[in-house]
């Protein structure tokens, strides 16, 4: 059966009928409510949770890529300074 057609054929409950729920049906229905407003508090804490940490780890990508090409131009810089020392060595 589809969704819609399950809502479309169930009978509306009136206000009377929750009423009349027994104890231990209402007590379990406030349970469910209960562990369905932590679970959605939960969900809410786990997205806020994920935001950040993609916020920390595309900032420490960026570090990361900061770090690599300043090593690099380090590298370059330690080379170029190898080299002219060589030249020196060698007219000396």
């Amino acid at each position: 059966m589809e969704t819609d057609e399950l809502y479309e054929t169930a009978a509306p409950a009136e206000v009377g009928e929750l009423e009349n729920i027994p104890e231990t049906a209402a007590t379990g229905l406030a349970i469910l409510a209960e562990r369905l407003e932590r679970l959605a508090a939960l969900c809410e804490r786990l997205q806020e949770d994920n935001r950040f940490l993609r916020e920390q780890n595309q900032a420490l990508q960026a570090e990361g890529s900061a770090l690599r090409e300043q090593n690099e131009q380090s590298r370059s810089r330690i080379e170029a300074m190898i080299v002219r020392l060589k030249g020196l060595e060698q007219t000396s």
